[in-house]
């Protein structure tokens, strides 16, 4: 699906069930905390890392693992941002993937993930775009996939959807056929990271569908599943370092894209 926000704007989000390819404002450099792997590329200029422990470093193109806090500038006003969901790429392609982005194949990478944003902006993003598709465009190769036990890709695929009552691991423990605490252990087993950690991330991902809308954000909260406003915007503030009405403001140029396939 496509909106036709940003044609001026060169300002564009295609959204996949793995995968985010975000061109647009930062906002002012706040601390933020990502569930994904955070790909940043400089459209011009140059960019501005700073980690937890204040170590900073400037450059075209920085790489951040998921949960990691940090600070992201850019020295122009709009920045490139790829993101990877951990939970579907083997466990180990993400540290071999910032070693590839961060040696001798940088230049390359750079280039790379402006070219797809020109293509991108030239022609719009292609729709029904698949996770090997996407990974073709900005890494020239599918990033090796992750083989999740059925019962945890349930629970996933659940989560995802977003209708009804939250979901709770009680109940996925249920559909799952185990106790409680077997099955929060084999969920962060095989994910890598903990069944609250992991929806409380996928909430927050699932704002970015309507970033560009015009809407009573106290209502979205709920439908997203967030208890109350004050857990709302807590919640966006830690991954995004904005507030959600930041958020929305910055994102009114927007053209927002969508592809629902994943293999």
């Amino acid at each position: 699906m496509e909106d036709d926000k940003g044609r001026e704007s060169g300002h564009l989000m295609l959204i996949t069930p793995e995968r985010v390819f975000y061109a647009g404002l930062l906002g002012r450099p706040r601390e933020r905390c990502s569930g994904a792997v955070h790909i940043y590329v400089a459209i011009r200029e140059g960019l501005r890392l700073t980690t937890a422990g204040g170590q900073e470093v400037r450059c075209e193109l920085a790489i951040v693992p998921p949960n990691l806090r940090h600070t992201i500038m850019s020295e122009y006003r709009s920045v490139l941002s790829v993101l990877v969901e951990p939970e579907s790429i083997r466990a180990g392609a993400g540290e071999h993937l910032v070693g590839r982005m961060t040696g001798p194949q940088r230049e390359s990478f750079v280039h790379r993930i402006r070219s797809v944003y020109e293509e991108f902006r030239r022609s719009g993003c292609p729709g029904g775009i698949t996770t090997a598709d996407f990974d073709t465009l900005c890494f020239g190769e599918p990033l090796p996939r992750r083989v999740l036990d059925p019962r945890v890709v349930r629970a996933i695929e659940k989560i995802g959807r977003f209708s009804g009552e939250p979901v709770t691991a009680d109940s996925c423990a249920a559909d799952a056929g185990l106790s409680a605490s077997r099955f929060l252990h084999l969920f962060k087993e095989e994910t890598g990271i903990s069944f609250r950690s992991f929806r409380a991330w996928k909430r927050a991902r699932h704002l970015l569908h309507f970033a560009n809308q015009d809407l009573n954000l106290a209502h979205l909260a709920q439908d997203i599943g967030y208890p109350d406003s004050t857990h709302f915007s807590h919640s966006i503030r830690r991954f995004y370092g904005l507030k959600p009405r930041a958020i929305f403001m910055g994102s009114r140029d927007l053209a927002i894209y969508r592809s629902g396939q994943a293999a």
